[in-house]
């Protein structure tokens, strides 16, 4: 118990309820609420003995409790008892339901997430991860065993998320618990020593112009009605006393704003998870004039989450009609000529079958939505369309081929594989250049804008088994040449195979066939999102944020007001002692103390209102003598 709890029979007035009540303030409830004077964390004073007094056993660090050898030996062995089985599950589950092990949980799980950032993952990339592993055969393989390729689905990374999660759900709820039951219990006992608390005051009300001491009990009710008006819930004690009281307090909403927030931070996790579980992801690029219709083998990639069914997709479709870019033609900053300002799409929607179709602007940062489904814009370039006619006459190939652009010209390498040529299977690599330009510095053929100028197309033929044929997948971008024979290259003296609009066809050595240049189109890349648990993200993101500020700018602060009567040589006079203590740091308390003196002033400012030294037993004593 602190001193701030006992009570004082010289400082209290006779016959107060207070001074009856005093040992009702020595019960663990008032040791909780109000401790040692200056200490707003509300736990009681720890007591000792004195230096030099006890026994050689107390002094020793042992208190010694009757008769025995334990008593008299000056040492004493403790024996502690075994937790058993049941007793390391409850020290297990109270250490992983601490909020420091919450913290810690948080912060390890953003320590683990940084591997997916580093490494290729296979969620969205394969042939990345097949590369790195190929680049690295010593630490690739060890990093594969460890999942770092598959980081967000690993073992590791789903224990830590768990367990955030059953920390987060341990400490709230008995959390939340708690607070509901501290809500609908009363504001705690009047201390019998206001003066001890951080902030007190005494104000003597009654005396100007021989006014009379107004009745404590309208006192105190007045105070009542003065503090809820301040938003403080007040529970009034000891009427009809010499010594009326009232216990009050605000700021509940502070807790409430803290387990706002960590239950927001519970349904992020749970939203999350289920955007994970039953989401997907996609990939398509179409060239203008297409139409991607949503299904499973109308993607180019699909990665759906670990519960969703394909059968679950809407058949919603999107067609390109028109795309346009926009470049810098700013002459007077060359190192930015040409790059792209913007770019969109129009494109046309169909949300379902027999439905009339809409009209859309796709363009970055501009996603539209498509029955719940995200479309983005990711990516542009040119298609230039190729026709590939075999050595018996046949057309093996005819269609647009996508380039991938490397540089601000949209230099863009490309791969076409012709599996159904004969007599021999064609493979070839090329780069598509948009406005072609001979370099008469260095003789190298380039492009000098990204804009189609002069198209023309560098290719390198192959002849021979393609490996498509045993099933085994492979990159559409990547051309493995190990097994094929090199026709027209840099490297052969046919050299390469140049088409251009003035020269659009060309024949191929050997009696293999011809290759025609078309025409050039434009392909967008659209990434196709679906993430069920987006919108309760975002509102258990908005709650969390809405509990911090709760938390972070309510004051929790209790207020206790005694009413004396004290008599004095000039008459009777009322007494107004208040104390405030502040639950947790709060600059605030000594604003709202003299806020306080304030409201009280101008509730009795006609009958007078002062400053009192009549406050304890001693003082009123003094006085009467003088």
């Amino acid at each position: 118990m602190s001193p701030a709890e006992q009570p004082d029979e010289s400082q209290t007035p006779a016959g107060s309820s207070a001074h009856r009540d005093s040992s009702a303030y020595r019960d663990s409830n008032a040791r909780k609420d109000l401790g040692a004077p200056g200490d707003s964390s509300g736990a009681p004073k720890k007591w000792g003995r004195r230096k030099g007094s006890g026994t050689g056993a107390e002094q020793g660090g042992v208190t010694a409790h009757g008769s025995g050898p334990e008593s008299t030996s000056g040492t004493s062995e403790v024996a502690v008892p075994a937790l058993g089985v049941v007793g390391m599950l409850r020290w297990a589950w109270s250490q992983l339901t601490r909020m420091n092990t919450a913290l810690f949980l948080l912060l390890l799980l953003a320590v683990a997430a940084v591997p997916g950032s580093i490494f290729p993952q296979r969620v969205q990339d394969v042939a990345a991860v097949n590369s790195y592993i190929e680049a690295n055969p010593t630490t690739g393989p060890v990093l594969d065993r460890l999942q770092f390729f598959d980081v967000f689905s690993s073992v590791w990374f789903s224990a830590i998320y768990l367990l955030l999660f059953i920390s987060l759900v341990g400490c709230v709820i008995p959390r939340a618990r708690k607070h509901w039951q501290a809500w609908r219990a009363q504001p705690p006992r009047t201390p019998a020593r206001l003066q001890r608390l951080p902030v007190a005051r005494s104000l003597e009300l009654g005396g100007r112009d021989g006014a009379p001491a107004p009745e404590a009990d309208q006192v105190i009710e007045r105070v009542a009605a003065i503090l809820k008006k301040r938003r403080y819930r007040v529970d009034v004690r000891d009427l009809g006393s010499n010594a009326p009281s009232l216990g009050a307090e605000r700021g509940m909403w502070k807790e409430v704003g803290n387990i706002l927030f960590h239950l927001a931070m519970v349904g992020i996790l749970i939203f999350v998870a289920y955007g994970s579980l039953f989401g997907f992801m996609g990939q398509k690029i179409l060239t203008v004039g297409d139409t991607f219709a949503n299904s499973l083998i109308s993607y180019d990639s699909f990665t759906p989450g670990s519960n969703f069914n394909a059968d679950w997709l809407d058949p919603f479709t999107i067609r390109v009609d028109d795309f346009r870019v926009e470049y810098n033609r700013d002459t007077s900053d060359p190192a930015s000529y040409g790059i792209p300002l913007h770019y969109e799409s129009d494109v046309t929607i169909t949300d379902a079958p027999g439905e009339e179709p809409r009209q859309e602007v796709l363009s970055v940062n501009r996603p539209i939505d498509v029955d719940g489904v995200s479309a983005y814009l990711i990516g542009n370039g040119y298609a230039p369309v190729v026709r590939v006619t075999d050595g018996d006459g046949n057309i093996a190939y005819e269609g647009p081929v996508v380039t991938v652009p490397e540089d601000t010209s949209n230099i863009s390498p490309f791969t076409l594989k012709v599996p159904d040529s004969s007599p021999e299977q064609l493979g070839l690599t090329g780069t598509f250049l948009p406005t072609a330009w001979t370099d008469e510095a260095t003789g190298q053929l380039t492009s000098a804008d990204p804009d189609l100028g002069n198209p023309a197309l560098v290719l390198s033929v192959y002849s021979g088994d393609l490996g498509l044929d045993d099933g085994t997948p492979q990159n559409v971008y990547v051309l493995d040449v190990s097994n094929l024979n090199e026709v027209a290259s840099p490297m052969t003296s046919n050299g390469p195979v140049m088409l251009s609009e003035a020269n659009p066809r060309v024949e191929l050595p050997n009696g293999l066939g011809t290759v025609e240049y078309l025409e050039t189109q434009r392909y967008v890349g659209l990434d196709l999102h679906y993430d069920p648990g987006t919108r309760g993200v975002f509102i258990s993101f908005c709650l969390a944020f809405l509990g911090l500020i709760m938390s972070l700018f309510i004051v929790r602060r209790r207020a206790w007001v005694r009413v004396n009567t004290v008599g004095t040589e000039a008459g009777p006079r009322v007494v107004l002692e208040y104390g405030l203590l502040a639950r947790g740091e709060d600059p605030r308390l000594e604003a709202e103390a003299e806020n306080l003196v304030e409201l009280f002033t101008a509730e009795w400012e006609q009958i007078g209102v002062r400053d009192s030294h009549l406050t304890t037993t001693a003082a009123r004593q003094k006085a009467s003598v003088q």
